[in-house]
């Protein structure tokens, strides 16, 4: 039985038999508080006598009517498919059925404000959860027309991709039975869109607040703008902000793209309990509450915003207007819209050093995951929708992204842009594979690249790139070379094309500046640089200046200790990012000892200008004191840590950005009892930092630091609570209570999250969150063989989002080196037990297994450090 699955051979037999037409979507919100009506009216082609399926998961089904003759809904309706036999040329399917609202984040999720007890609703339908709201043929290449009609509570606000035809139109003795306050029932109905893939389609309802503008389009067409966020978070929305940089977008990317915007309108709505940051539904882009900003948040978290709006904004062209056929090309969606987005907000807004955020934050997270075991080529191998479903990864987005930057660096952003506009005005409204895009671009560029596309999109690993400089008595260079080195499991050697920088201290002025770049191709194990033989050789050579790129970096001795010494000289950003994430790197594949990185961050995080590079530190600070120090030397490096954390909070600017990331740091570490003096003094007032506000979210991570070193009680999470009833609120208390340093409260959690069925998604996450957070890792300890036990039922019994967060969240990396348990064992036990078990799940669980594999190796390099 396929349950909710579908393979992509599937997905191409239907498609060769059937053509969607169009949808007309009926759906009454108002019949109750767990399910809705749904009447879809499908009409579509299709080979005479065919049988095929169409999709819909529903508790209940009342009626499935096939070209005016009415079938037996209990002989064709089973495992989420309806059967059809029997098909004409022309065919019209109308199917009622209850469907049910979520929870999880998928389909068609239901929230209640807790502030007012008013319900929100919208849809999250990527990758095939369409189906849990109206039937369909699920699955991108089947594009077709929509017309939605939702009834709901009057004073409700309904969004979907079109503009709504007039006003709602009251109904005559309506109930409202969905909670909530009853003020009377009406009906909106929408223009019908163009042809769009179902998983774009959405729809919004509740009684959302709504701050609207517009724009004149490149065509001259006036474009509404709206921007929507729950009532009881009005106040805090920004509504000048988000429409001039999406004002900013619109101008960026329809110069670039050649093509106007393609829809009647654009919305952008804030909504609770988002399990992504944000999804491309064709003209009303839904996005994560937590980028309303209720209290004062790092300068990154307001850059990735921005580029949030940006992506989704380009993706009304990569994704909407023209469509990956199916989901193997993904990267056409995401590393495009990845890629522009990163140059827009470079280019067309104030955040000018936006590809330093990306070095750090997006390239950093694609080195990672192109170094677990279930790396992939960037143009995967999507056999069906569960191998989909965890495939949003560092690889679609950004080592996609970083390549189409190096291929943007090596045939020219003009001619890649020219073949962008062709790609666009050949394909509008359709969709395409990989080829169809290459064969623009090799047109506008001149060059093959079907070579490059075997060795950059078809093929998978990460090279590391070293130079090998050899200079005479006097400093001048007598060699330089730049070597390759490649994964035993990848080994593929590729061209790049690449900066050489060379730095050098001004004594004047003590800055490190560039004295030397040069742009060259690399390929191959040696790349022999002549240019460079016979000058001076800088204090600081950089592989990868301006990080053009994709592949890891390590600086020779010399640079190495020049970096070192004077990292915060640099007056760029970019390449003082660059020697960071050398420096992680080299932590990370264990060849420099962890304590050495620790030192490295403690002692120049002062000198980091880029919030995004500071919020990426601090992470990789936290693996690194919780994960690769050695585990003897784990608890003093850890104290000392986090004295020296409060130490650069204190000296940090008044009211800087630096100042609040430490303080939160420091607060996540603390665990000695002068440290947790220090974390409750600054709750209670009596002490203060100059510029730093203990607002309503600081006040919450203040007090879960305290819960988590035994300092505080349920009690105290109960007033906090009372003080701040509110969806965040809630988060925060069910992670502080998951905190609790008690083998009961770790039970309590376990059993919400594993055993239970009741949590929303945003609950489970910070339960989840809360859980892991430990002085003493022994209470995690009884966890290990339940989880193991646990897995299969997990990702059979939960929906996809509820199920990898458990199977990613509570999987005991902390406990890699414990003696009392043997992870890496026990995994590998799971592993060969489940030899048959789901390829994505057995995919997460490796995925688990490397970074403890890792974490080991780390150990050991840090011990010989002694």
């Amino acid at each position: 039985m396929p349950a909710e699955n579908l393979t992509r051979a599937e997905a191409r037999e239907r498609a060769a038999l059937v053509a969607p037409q169009s949808y007309d979507v009926t759906l009454d919100l108002t019949t109750g508080p767990t399910t809705f009506a749904s009447r879809t009216v499908l009409r579509f082609t299709a080979t005479p006598g065919a049988s095929t399926f169409v999709d819909l998961v529903a508790p209940t089904v009342h009626e499935v009517t096939l070209n005016g003759r009415a079938l037996d809904v209990a002989d064709v309706f089973a495992d989420s498919r309806i059967r059809l036999d029997d098909l004409a040329d022309d065919n019209e399917l109308v199917v009622v059925a209850d469907a049910a609202y979520m929870n999880t984040g998928e389909g068609l999720h239901r929230f209640v404000d807790p502030v007012d007890d008013e319900v929100y609703l919208y849809s999250q339908f990527e990758v095939a959860d369409s189906r849990r709201v109206f039937a369909v043929f699920e699955q991108p290449d089947l594009k077709a027309t929509f017309t939605f009609t939702v009834t709901a509570p009057a004073h409700w606000t309904v969004v979907s991709n079109y503009p709504q035809v007039g006003e709602p139109e009251p109904v005559e003795g309506g109930v409202n039975r969905n909670g909530g306050v009853d003020k009377g029932t009406a009906t909106w109905r929408f223009e019908t869109t163009p042809r769009i893939s179902s998983y774009i389609t959405a729809v919004v309802a509740g009684p959302y607040h709504g701050e609207h503008g517009e724009l004149t389009s490149s065509d001259g067409r006036t474009i509404p703008l709206g921007v929507y966020v729950r009532g009881s978070l009005a106040e805090h929305l920004d509504t000048d902000n988000i429409l001039d940089i999406t004002r900013a977008g619109f101008a960026f990317f329809e110069e670039k793209f050649g093509v106007a915007y393609p829809f009647a309108k654009y919305d952008q709505l804030f909504v609770p309990e988002f399990n992504a940051g944000a999804m491309e539904n064709a003209g009303a882009v839904t996005f994560l509450e937590s980028y309303v900003f209720r209290s004062k948040v790092p300068e990154a978290t307001i850059e990735r915003r921005a580029v949030t709006i940006l992506h989704e904004l380009a993706h009304m062209w990569f994704g909407d207007l023209v469509t990956m056929r199916w989901w193997d090309d993904l990267w056409l969606n995401e590393s495009f819209a990845e890629y522009v987005s990163t140059l827009a907000t470079a280019e067309a807004t104030a955040w000018t050093s936006a590809w330093t955020t990306f070095s750090s934050l997006e390239k950093n997270w694609a080195y990672r995951q192109d170094q677990l075991p279930s790396t992939h080529p960037i143009v995967a191998d999507m056999r069906d929708l569960e191998d989909v479903e965890v495939n949003f990864d560092g690889i679609t987005y950004a080592k996609g992204a970083s390549v189409l930057k190096q291929l943007v660096a090596w045939v020219g952003q003009d001619e890649f842009f020219a073949g962008v506009r062709a790609y666009f005005a050949k394909h509008a409204w359709g969709n395409t594979e990989l080829r169809d895009l290459l064969t623009e671009l090799e047109t506008t560029s001149g060059r093959d690249l079907s070579a490059w596309s075997a060795l950059w999109l078809e093929k998978a690993g990460v090279t590391l790139l070293r130079p090998a400089v050899e200079t005479d008595e006097d400093g001048t260079i007598t060699s330089f070379a730049v070597l390759q080195e490649v994964p035993a499991e990848h080994p593929v050697q590729r061209p790049h094309r690449l900066a050489i920088g060379g730095y050098d201290l001004d004594e004047a002025t003590g800055r490190l500046v560039r004295t030397l770049q040069l742009e060259l191709d690399v390929d191959g194990p040696r790349t022999e640089v002549p240019q460079l033989v016979g000058q001076r050789r800088p204090a600081l050579v950089l592989v990868n200046d301006e990080d053009l790129a994709y592949a890891k970096v390590r600086l020779d001795d010399a640079s190495l200790a020049t970096a070192i010494e004077h990292l915060g000289a640099f007056d760029d950003s970019l390449p003082r990012t660059l020697v960071w994430t050398a420096a992680w790197d080299a932590t990370r594949d264990g060849e420099t000892p962890a304590r050495d990185f620790v030192d490295l961050v403690l002692g120049n995080i002062l000198h980091e200008t880029d919030s995004s590079v500071v919020l990426v530190l601090l992470r990789q600070l936290t693996v690194a004191l919780d994960l690769y120090v050695a585990p003897e030397h784990r608890a003093a490096t850890a104290v000392s840590a986090a004295d020296r954390l409060l130490d650069l909070a204190r000296a940090a600017d008044a009211g800087s950005d630096s100042q609040l990331q430490l303080v939160k740091a420091f607060a996540a570490r603390a665990e000695t009892s002068a440290q947790l003096d220090a974390v409750a003094d600054l709750l209670d007032g009596r002490a203060t930092l100059d510029g730093l506000t203990i607002d309503t979210d600081l006040r919450w991570e203040l007090l879960t630091s305290l819960v988590t070193g035994g300092r505080a009680a349920e009690t105290d999470i109960a007033v906090q609570l009372a003080a701040d009833p509110t969806a965040t609120g809630q988060r925060a208390a069910a992670a502080a209570r998951a905190a609790l340093p008690t083998p009961e409260a770790k039970a309590a959690a376990w059993a919400a999250v594993v055993d239970g069925d009741d949590l929303p998604n945003a609950i489970q996450a910070a339960t989840i969150a809360g859980f892991g957070r430990v002085h003493d890792r022994g209470l995690l300890v009884p966890f290990v063989e339940p989880y193991f036990a646990a897995l299969t039922s997990v990702w059979a019994d939960k929906t996809n989002e509820m199920a990898q967060n458990i199977v990613l969240g509570l999987y005991p990396t902390d406990l890699a080196d414990d003696a009392r348990v043997d992870v890496l064992g026990a995994t590998d036990a799971w592993e060969t037990a489940q030899a048959d078990a789901a390829p994505a799940l057995r995919r997460l669980v490796a995925e688990n297994r490397d970074g403890v594999r890792r974490a080991l190796a780390a150990q050991e390099t840090d011990r010989r450090r002694d």
